[in-house]
């Protein structure tokens, strides 16, 4: 079974999507590309409202694309209590018909009452994914202890695995693999390279082969998104050739 491969608009960089005209002019690349679906990044909509998620429903269904929706949003605020805004970015994902909400983690507190998110996600279809951030938050330890905690309520538990986040932690990528991927629904794919005291993205040509020796103690059945730097004149090649590399690396 061949890999899906999602690509994340924030990829191309705000700039260049700006430049653009914005996340739907991403589309008809990304498709052209042959890569399965697309991440729409909520904190790059050129407009803050209304946001237009029906008319971007309709032309990634159109393009044939499965869709994940990204939220700069962290599940539990400062205080440890679910995110007030949880409600309407569900909707808000169920209007994209997107398959999978992503959320940072935040502030929980392991033994945190996860009765409402429970119940809430029960009556959508969307996923819910948290990240692994570039913050405290995102650390080993804090993501550790929220698969340990709600690993009996699968609904809640479900991780997006950022490869390149962990370095930016201070957590080495192969240790994370090997004690979360059994909760790892959604990978990003992401190579990073010491700059200036801490790291910088990079196309997956210009990295040594962590990012491969990480994706190969994944689950291989789940999305891979490509979420490195897709620059160059013509964004479908560049698009299509990360595409086609991240297809053809099966597990061992």
């Amino acid at each position: 079974m061949k890999r899906e491969i999602i690509v994340v608009t924030a990829a191309y960089g705000q700039q260049q999507v700006n430049a653009l005209g914005g996340q739907s002019a991403l589309i008809p690349i990304i498709a052209a590309a042959g890569a399965d679906g697309i991440e729409i990044r909520r904190e790059l909509f050129c407009q803050p409202s209304p946001l237009p998620l029906d008319s971007l429903r309709q032309q990634i269904a159109q393009a044939g694309l499965h869709c994940w929706y990204s939220v700069p949003e962290a599940l539990f605020d400062a205080q440890g209590a679910l995110n007030a805004q949880l409600d309407q970015l569900i909707a808000e994902a169920e209007q994209l018909n997107a398959v999978g909400l992503k959320f940072s983690l935040g502030h929980y507190r392991p033994g945190s009452d996860c009765h409402a998110l429970v119940n809430r996600l029960q009556r959508t279809s969307v996923k819910l994914v948290v990240e692994n951030d570039q913050t405290a938050c995102g650390r080993l330890q804090a993501m550790a202890a929220w698969c340990h905690h709600q690993g009996e309520q699968p609904l809640t538990s479900a991780l997006t695995f950022d490869m390149g986040n962990w370095l930016w932690v201070g957590d080495d990528p192969l240790q994370a693999a090997a004690q979360l991927a059994h909760q790892v629904h959604y990978i990003h794919v992401k190579a990073a390279i010491p700059h200036q005291q801490h790291w910088r993205a990079v196309p997956l040509d210009e990295a040594d082969n962590l990012w491969r020796d990480t994706l190969q103690h994944l689950p291989a059945h789940v999305p891979c998104g490509i979420e490195f730097p897709l620059q160059g004149d013509d964004l479908v090649a560049v698009t299509r050739h990360y595409v086609e590399l991240l297809r053809q690396e099966q597990p061992q």
